[in-house]
């Protein structure tokens, strides 16, 4: 079976250590790899501060071409995020996502559906969780502490961060789509702050090897999913 892991910085594996982000060897693919052995193919196609609108340009290069059993995808951070040069310029201003909510989700409906056209199996996973406190103050060493203004206003990127999930779970459901609920289990892994770093974004070390286990362990049913597509062509 091929896997292809379809999404942003998660996905390609990157962390945040001492004010920098580094490439991190041991991400989510290469560890699902790992545990499954060689009897699949995990093909890593995450690329850094991906939105869903990029990843929408880059499906077909990306995973059509690679004509994969099993497509995960893994965005939506990026789509919710703001762009925290103009919050701190206009504190006062209206700011909306980087992707507003509605073209997230129609995002995600083309890209599964293409990919159900073509014979394989997309899985929508929700979005990892965060950490607002440790994101504003990275956030606040970089920007204007003004954007604390605009944040206690109208919630700021965790208000958003939980809505684009929750319309995210409401969609796939009702499109009755696999899906993995990365968000839920990751919380369940242990002590939080050592799963994410202090960016509050990006998994340590330690949060993608919790990643690749939640995912690995929903590989058995996901295997029956591809095995049901393969019988209907």
């Amino acid at each position: 079976m091929k896997i292809v892991c379809f999404g942003d910085s998660v996905t390609r594996g990157i962390t945040f250590v001492s004010g920098r982000f580094k490439i991190i060897r041991d991400n989510y693919p290469t560890l699902l790899q790992r545990f499954l052995g060689n009897q699949d193919e995990v093909v890593n196609k995450g690329v850094f501060n991906d939105n869903s609108d990029l990843l929408v340009k880059r499906l077909d290069k990306d995973v059509l071409q690679l004509h994969p059993d099993l497509v995960l995808i893994n965005v939506g951070g990026n789509d919710c995020n703001f762009r925290w040069d103009q919050v701190a310029k206009l504190p006062e201003e209206e700011h909306v996502p980087i992707v507003p909510l509605n073209r997230y989700l129609s995002n995600i409906r083309q890209m599964t559906q293409r990919i159900s056209a073509s014979g394989a199996v997309p899985v929508v996973l929700s979005l990892l969780p965060l950490d607002p406190a440790r994101y504003y103050h990275s956030l606040m060493d970089h920007y204007s502490h003004s954007i604390g203004h605009w944040i206690s206003c109208c919630g700021g990127i965790e208000h958003w961060h939980g809505m684009y999930n929750r319309s995210l779970r409401e969609m796939v459901q009702k499109l009755g789509l696999p899906t993995v609920d990365i968000r839920s289990a990751f919380k369940n892994k242990g002590n939080f702050s050592e799963l994410i770093n202090e960016d509050g974004l990006h998994p340590t070390a330690k949060g993608y090897v919790a990643l690749a286990e939640i995912v690995f362990a929903s590989i058995p049913d996901l295997r029956t999913e591809v095995s049901r597509a393969r019988a209907l062509t």
